[in-house]
């Protein structure tokens, strides 16, 4: 079970590229602590033309955005969720959230890959600090790439790629 106490100092939620056995894992994600399936709050959506999925979730999901201060992302990470933190509810993303002990050179590494830049209003993805359920019922904070609105197609099964295979049990 993954929660903002562990060992881990970091928790991140993917849906796409960056899962395991997709084409960005290993070397974004290798030497990952554990791995859950998860699912968080939202609507996911297939951006064909550039192979990877993207995420829209409700304003009202979002504890904090993201910055280039990665320790202090961490710190909000394990501040805001030693309070309550309410579970995800409504259409559901699925994917999986992995535990990193190395948030200074991990979060810059993802964060150039998703093409996010704190600085930039403009960036395409925004790293948010979302609530996330395992598939055995806990509920914690881990940080996730999300957009505002999507042109892509709706993935109204939450699972991306639909083919993948992916069980929805929980």
């Amino acid at each position: 079970m993954l929660d903002p106490g562990d060992v881990a100092p970091l928790l991140m939620f993917f849906y796409g590229t960056l899962k395991r056995g997709e084409r960005n894992h290993e070397h974004f994600c290798g030497g990952a602590l554990r791995v859950e399936e998860a699912a968080v709050r939202g609507d996911l959506y297939d951006l064909p033309l550039f192979g990877y999925p993207a995420l829209v979730v409700p304003d009202e999901s979002i504890y904090a955005f993201g910055t280039v201060d990665y320790a202090g992302d961490v710190e909000d990470q394990r501040r805001l969720g030693r309070g309550p933190v309410r579970p995800p509810e409504g259409a559901r993303a699925f994917g999986e959230v992995f535990a990193f002990d190395d948030p200074g050179s991990r979060l810059p590494a993802i964060d150039r890959l998703e093409g996010f830049d704190p600085a930039e209003a403009s960036s395409h993805y925004r790293r948010a600090l979302l609530p996330v359920e395992t598939r055995e019922g806990s509920v914690t904070l881990a940080w996730a790439y999300v957009v505002k609105k999507s042109s892509g197609v709706y993935v109204p099964e939450g699972i991306w790629p639909p083919e993948s295979g992916f069980q929805k049990s929980f």
